[in-house]
């Protein structure tokens, strides 16, 4: 897959493949965590999603943690669904073109550290 440097739209999966290849470059020790997370792409965020997080236009998010993150899990008391990150493929690609600057990838790989991030129990200000 070649870099997308052009405004053309990346085909869904272009897109999984570039937040994959984000995942696989993450260094030790949070490769091996961040695998266990399951990695969704969806062109938008569906209606409970935005409604849970009070977001009123879809373009606002770009990516989202939906887990109990690893500073929080205990043997004790096992989560019930698997640690998940979901990326918005139609808000990160308006996000791209209205900015300019940066690459595609580069975009991609940004919203896929910060949402692995809260995996490892980061807040958004410690991001």
């Amino acid at each position: 897959m070649s870099r997308m440097t052009t405004r053309s739209t990346p085909s869904p999966e272009d897109f999984e493949s570039m937040a994959r290849s984000a995942l696989e470059a993450l260094p030790a020790p949070f490769d091996a965590h961040a695998r266990a997370v399951l990695l969704h792409v969806a062109d938008w965020p569906d209606h409970d999603m935005l409604e849970d997080l009070q977001i009123d236009d879809p373009l606002d998010l770009t990516g989202l943690y939906e887990g109990i993150p690893l500073t929080e899990k205990s043997v004790a008391d096992p989560a019930p669904f698997p640690d998940q990150v979901w990326l918005f493929r139609e808000p990160i690609i308006a996000e791209w073109r209205d900015r300019g600057d940066v690459e595609l990838e580069d975009l991609v790989a940004h919203v896929v550290v910060h949402e692995i991030a809260h995996h490892f129990g980061w807040s958004d200000e410690q991001i």
